[in-house]
């Protein structure tokens, strides 16, 4: 991180256009980031990037050292390198003013003190709610978000059509009566289980992992307990190995791609990671949102990428304005997009890329869906989640196996 100073006029400018940013007036985000330049003369801005994104942020840092006299320095990483990093270095003041990072790098960041809250301003009305929300943290805002990722129904339109069941009977009575060897392939990973492709089902049932507040933020109060809990494992209990047989063990990712793949099965739920494997043996699909199984909507998770600013940037004012004014415009937008194409948060991009119906398909499914918890405490729930889901599904009882694996995350998490 380049520790200099930025100059009182400069900072009077950009608190005044910050300030303006959140005043509430009709300014679009694209327009307000042409309306004044700040004066950053003698700020260097140090980005942390992967090599995808890397042309994106480097054509919105030209355009910002052209209006502001400031510099951008970039520097590529591995993605899997910057959360550990970031936190061993921030510290240090060695790190970033800026870096790019994943929703799921936010509890960790805030624990360790080492990433300062964002005002959006005017941006925010740009972007998808559920996108804000992934970046919100006991009720702040700590990020810019861009982009979501999640999973949805992807079916076989030559076997089912292309109407999106609402429910997951109608899927399964859908997918038995065109043939198909199996009316539904759903990835369990095997013998380890995948609570993360079944969220959208247990969250149907009103359990979820964990307690949101009206602001968004995820609380340490564990949701997925009492009737609504029960009643999602006693249904995947009776669609597992020792009922209906739909929900199974011995279905892993490569398995579950190839049994759609052949046509072997009507319906899956996968993500646009898996468009590729799904598609290769020229099978046409349709994607919808997933299907409720209980009375309520299915909500996967959503994973949310995007840039946050270091709380020991000696430029954090002028990180800022890069963030909400220099890539929150169209063009920078679509350039991300572009350049790593994942499921924009930014609504006029967003509306753009929908012409494409399986990025519409994506985008209808993530508008259901809820943030990937990222608080300190979802480290300790996966592996006791996992595991019970495997056991219902070979046949364990399903009430009491789920209320031990409540318990066991209660005690798990203080």
């Amino acid at each position: 991180m380049r520790k200099m100073g930025i100059g009182v006029a400069a900072l009077a400018v950009t608190t005044i256009l910050l300030a303006g940013c959140s005043g509430g007036t009709s300014t679009t985000p694209t327009e307000a980031q042409t309306d004044e330049a700040i004066d950053a003369s003698g700020v260097t801005l140090t980005i942390w990037t992967d090599a995808n994104r890397k042309p994106a942020i480097e054509a919105a840092a030209k355009t910002f050292e052209e209006e502001t006299g400031g510099k951008v320095e970039l520097v590529q990483k591995n993605f899997e390198d910057i959360r550990n990093d970031f936190i061993n270095q921030v510290p240090t003041g060695n790190g970033p003013d800026i870096t790019v990072g994943a929703h799921d790098f936010l509890g960790s960041f805030v624990e360790a003190g080492v990433i300062d809250t964002v005002d959006l301003g005017a941006a925010a009305d740009q972007l998808e709610q559920v996108a804000i929300d992934a970046f919100t943290y006991d009720g702040q805002v700590y990020g810019f978000p861009y982009a979501l990722e999640s999973i949805a129904l992807i079916q076989n339109t030559d076997l089912v059509g292309e109407d999106a069941p609402a429910t997951f009977d109608d899927m399964i009575a859908a997918g038995a009566a065109s043939g198909a060897e199996r009316p539904l392939v759903i990835n369990t990973a095997g013998q380890t289980g995948d609570a993360y492709t079944m969220y959208g089902f247990q969250t149907s049932f009103g359990a979820p992992v964990f307690v949101q507040d009206a602001s968004g933020s995820y609380t340490s109060e564990v949701g997925m307990g009492g009737d609504a809990g029960n009643a999602f494992a006693a249904w995947l209990g009776a669609n597992g190995e020792t009922g209906t047989g739909y929900i199974s063990t011995t279905i892993d990712y490569d398995t579950n791609n190839e049994l759609f793949a052949s046509g072997k099965a009507a319906y899956t739920i996968q993500g646009p990671w898996a468009i590729e494997a799904l598609t290769a043996q020229g099978v046409n699909i349709k994607v919808n949102p997933i299907p409720s199984a209980g009375s309520e909507t299915a909500a996967p998770f959503v994973g949310v990428q995007g840039f946050y600013v270091s709380s020991q940037s000696q430029n954090a004012l002028v990180a800022q304005q890069f963030l909400t004014h220099y890539l929150a415009t169209d063009e920078a937008q679509q350039a991300l997009y572009d350049a790593d194409p994942r499921l924009p948060a930014w609504k006029s991009v967003a509306d753009k890329v929908a012409s494409d119906p399986v990025v519409a398909g994506f985008l209808a499914s993530a508008a259901n869906g809820v943030p990937q918890p990222s608080i300190p405490e979802m480290g300790s729930v996966w592996e006791l989640w996992n595991t019970a889901q495997v056991q219902i599904i070979k046949g364990a009882d399903p009430a009491s196996t789920w209320t031990t694996m409540v318990s066991d995350v209660e005690a798990a998490i203080g």
